[in-house]
């Protein structure tokens, strides 16, 4: 009879501590992202850490599940990578917002900013329907510190044709 005690025993403990991890994984509030091939660079590290907690006002910061990368927004209205392949020539507008150029994609519900002239890039995607182009003066300051690479924006004025 103690055998049977210790199974049933040992079969109720396997059965909560299974319970009891589920419970602590469906809780989380982390949004599932890959890393960028370059996310380990030490430059994406220093401008992790000075993101801010909120952009457009009312988007709050949430954990993410790959390293150098940030979402605000719940859902994710703004998504954030750093360590994406760095751009050298497009043919997508340019511009600058702040001290950093930005290459812009639209992709209709969504717009795909790229940084240009940093090394390593970063990617920002932003939701049209619940943010704007804002959120890049938002995250500036975290983004200026990464390396320039000689790269910058040219107005047309500045193109031999």
């Amino acid at each position: 009879m103690d055998t049977a005690r210790r199974r049933t025993r040992l079969v109720v403990t396997a059965l909560a501590a299974a319970a009891l991890g589920l419970g602590l994984t469906g809780c989380t509030n982390a949004v599932a992202m890959q890393p960028a091939p370059s996310a380990n660079a030490a430059a994406c590290a220093a401008a992790q850490v000075r993101l801010p907690d909120t952009v457009s006002s009312t988007l709050t910061l949430r954990n993410t599940t790959a390293q150098a990368t940030a979402a605000w927004g719940s859902p994710s209205a703004v998504l954030y990578h750093c360590g994406v392949p760095v751009p050298t020539v497009s043919d997508l507008p340019c511009f600058a917002k702040g001290s950093v150029d930005w290459i812009r994609d639209d992709r209709g519900g969504q717009i795909v900013y790229t940084t240009f002239g940093r090394s390593p890039a970063v990617q920002v995607v932003i939701d049209t329907t619940k943010a704007t182009d804002s959120v890049l003066q938002d995250i500036g300051p975290a983004v200026e510190t990464l390396p320039r690479d000689g790269h910058r924006c040219l107005d047309p004025a500045d193109v031999d044709g």
